[in-house]
């Protein structure tokens, strides 16, 4: 069986950064899907269920009401390896294109001081496996090098 793309992607050489990971054309509709890649693979300890899902939690809250980018966005969720999340939107976009948007989204999750929007037991299928300081702190770190961005953040190593 063919491998798909995102296991042709070396990941003994990618670093955390933002990577357009693919684009899929339906009709005239172009999607972008994103690899937020928040720690680097098979070096950095992976992200912990509680700290991925209250990322996925908030990150979502925040983009789904983006004044500039709420009707774009598609998906946003973590990767089953647990290093960082995928982000699909409406339209042909490149990495730094959203670059400001991912920033602002972890400030907002760093600032964040309330409840989990959608943490209770009505609104989600494990409301109890949250981590907000864990998000904090992740968030924080993948803001340092997103301040920092070099070409090798953004473009898929050969």
């Amino acid at each position: 069986m063919k491998k798909i793309p995102s296991f042709e992607v070396n990941h003994l050489d990618l670093l955390s950064g933002i990577y357009v990971s693919r684009y899929d054309q339906f009709n005239d509709c172009t999607l972008t899907t994103f690899d937020l890649r928040f720690v680097r693979p098979n070096v950095e300890k992976v992200l912990s269920t509680g700290v991925i899902h209250t990322i996925e939690h908030l990150g979502a809250t925040f983009l789904r009401n983006h004044a500039s980018f709420q009707d774009k966005i598609v998906y946003f969720g973590p990767m089953g390896c647990r290093t960082g999340f995928y982000l699909i939107v409406y339209g042909k976009f490149k990495s730094r294109d959203i670059v400001s948007l991912i920033i602002d989204m972890l400030k907002f999750i760093i600032d964040f001081n309330d409840d989990i929007p959608g943490a209770a037991e009505r609104d989600c299928g494990n409301y109890l496996d949250h981590d907000l300081k864990g998000a904090k702190d992740a968030s924080e770190k993948f803001l340092k090098i997103l301040e920092n961005l070099t070409e090798k953040n953004l473009e898929y190593p050969n």
